[in-house]
């Protein structure tokens, strides 16, 4: 006798319907995907809406903020005060100014004559004039004059950029610095009568010891940094930008700084020597970086 299942349509044509079944599960599966995947797109694009743009420039994160803090400033509510703009400008204004710029090198050969302190404590009081965000002041300059220090300075940096420019960098990255005649041997660390050291922090600490929110800390030294060039130069110093790269967290520590503080540019300063060079370059013309609106 033929059973029941034998008999059933299923049973007869399972060749036919197992593949059918296999297609429709398998639509179920795709839709269900597709509408999971519409679903976290959607929640996605809801948060980056409600995300702060820039926020990553804040440097602000939910976990620096202690969610049961009773917030207030961490300046001091003052009523503000009049201001009438600039009462102390520079004879010629702009046009002297940017011819003071304007005739800024970046000098890697140094003299040893010696710069007195009191000048680099004017630029790097200058520095210190730079605006903030909150007024945060974000920015620790450290100078260094000390022999022996700028000596360890040298052989941590040289150390690092010996295995930067053999084996990190980019061959593009080494090809576009050939013109300027740089390696990892850095006579100027050493030459020249002071360093300064650049630090952002990344945070400060109040009283109670919590964390202070540092916002936009590295767009706010940068500008300070730039300020610092203006003033050095003004001051018929020279100097350079350096950043030098996998050495942060060692001169960090050879300075004895702070985990808040990290590097972000060093700067050699002094006069140039009787035999320095500079690469031949040419600036932008100004109809090349300024669009009137």
């Amino acid at each position: 006798m033929v059973s029941a299942v034998e008999q059933s349509v299923l049973f007869q044509y399972w060749q036919i319907f197992l593949p059918l079944f296999l297609l429709f599960a398998a639509f179920l599966y795709l839709k269900d995907k597709k509408e999971i995947e519409a679903f976290t797109n959607a929640s996605k694009k809801v948060r980056e809406h409600n995300k702060l743009d820039g926020a990553d420039l804040v440097a602000v994160t939910e976990e620096d903020i202690d969610q049961e803090d009773e917030f207030s400033p961490s300046l001091e509510t003052k009523d503000h005060v009049p201001f009438s703009g600039a009462s102390v400008t520079l004879p010629g204004g702009a046009k002297e100014f940017y011819k003071m710029a304007n005739d800024r090198r970046s000098v890697r050969k140094y003299s040893t004559k010696p710069v007195p302190i009191e000048v680099i404590e004017d630029c790097v009081r200058s520095a210190g004039t730079g605006p903030s965000g909150a007024h945060t002041e974000p920015w620790t300059f450290c100078v260094i004059s000390s022999a022996e220090i700028k000596q360890e300075i040298r052989d941590i940096i040289e150390q690092e950029e010996l295995l930067n420019y053999t084996q990190r960098m980019h061959k593009q990255w080494t090809t576009d610095l050939s013109p300027l005649k740089t390696n990892h041997v850095k006579e100027y660390l050493t030459d020249a009568p002071y360093l300064i050291l650049i630090f952002k922090q990344t945070y400060g600490l109040r009283e109670d010891r919590k964390r202070k929110q540092h916002y936009y800390n590295e767009i706010s030294t940068s500008i300070a940094t730039g300020i610092l060039l203006s003033a050095i130069q003004s001051a018929g110093l020279s100097s350079l930008i350096t950043t030098p790269l996998n050495c942060g967290p060692a001169l960090r520590s050879l300075l004895n700084r702070p985990a808040n503080e990290k590097l972000l540019v060093l700067l050699p300063v002094g006069y140039p020597s009787d035999d320095c060079k500079v690469p031949d370059l040419s600036r932008k013309d100004l109809s090349e970086i300024m669009v009137k609106y």
